[in-house]
């Protein structure tokens, strides 16, 4: 058995960071067909998707900030300015990018995170799920993912016909 030396290092260092991340994404390229299947084609790119609403005066009421992947929106932020709250801006944000995501870009479903002291009712109102729960992350706080079918019924959704 041959004995190595390592040196490891804690520095950020964005050329190791970018390859370490391309030399991921070919092990799981090559680990996986459905991600092999993926290359090359459009979904295989993020693409961002952003929602504004602007007020009288042109300023901010709010935003959404997400992207859409191999058939899934990704909400990364969604925010109202709180003058604004409670007039349904938060709704229609998120209404607006699950038609962009789902009616022109192809995606079937949606994710996202909250923490338990900001919108985790909103969202299961609008039809997510809570897939996961994270306590004390950060401490005393609680993470959630959830995760909508796109094509489901919801709120402002039509369900199958009967």
């Amino acid at each position: 058995m041959v004995s190595r030396m390592f040196r490891m290092e804690t520095e950020v260092d964005k050329s190791r960071r970018d390859l370490l991340r391309s030399r991921l994404r070919a092990t799981n390229t090559a680990a996986s067909p459905v991600l092999r299947a993926l290359r090359g084609t459009p979904g295989e790119r993020e693409v961002p998707l952003h929602v504004w609403v602007l007020d009288d005066a042109g300023d901010l009421a709010g935003g959404l900030v997400g992207h859409t992947w191999a058939t899934w929106l990704h909400v990364t932020y969604l925010w109202v300015d709180e003058r604004h709250r409670g007039a349904g801006l938060g709704s229609r944000l998120l209404a607006e990018a699950e038609r962009v995501a789902g009616q022109e870009r192809g995606c079937a479903a949606s994710r996202l995170e909250t923490w338990d002291f900001q919108a985790p009712d909103f969202y299961r109102r609008h039809g997510y799920d809570v897939v996961c729960v994270i306590p004390g992350y950060p401490p005393g706080i609680t993470e959630f993912t959830l995760t909508k079918r796109l094509d489901a019924p919801g709120p402002g959704r039509p369900g199958p016909a009967r």
